[in-house]
């Protein structure tokens, strides 16, 4: 039981299978945003989210040779959530760069985070 709303969840999945993949590749300077959640008639969840990193040097490591990380990153969380929600899950995951989003509150908050707790 949680009051997170399930969106916050699975961008919470996401993230943390992407830190535990990546262990300590790049610093935990990442966050994950669900761009859209939507359901189907048929029970399929379709979710689109993009990794936030804060380097382009960061932005290869997540990726991966031929995106073979991002491939695993996206394959562990999505058997998580389909879990978690009980219904099938098509996950499409993008990365992007925000220099120093850390250093932002405007970021902060539309990550999910609260700066004063930071």
């Amino acid at each position: 039981m949680t009051d997170q709303p399930m969106r916050q969840i699975a961008a919470e999945l996401i993230r943390e299978k992407a830190l535990r993949l990546l262990d300590e590749e790049i610093p935990h300077g990442i966050a994950v945003t669900i761009e859209k959640m939507t359901e189907r008639r048929n029970g399929l969840f379709d979710i689109e989210a993009t990794i936030v990193c804060e380097r382009e040097s960061h932005k290869g490591i997540i990726i991966g040779k031929g995106g073979a990380m991002l491939k695993k990153i996206g394959t562990a969380a999505r058997v998580e959530i389909e879990n978690m929600l009980e219904a099938r899950v098509n996950l499409r995951l993008w990365v992007k760069v925000r220099k120093e989003w850390r250093d932002s509150d405007l970021y902060m908050k539309n990550y999910g985070y609260d700066p004063k707790d930071i």
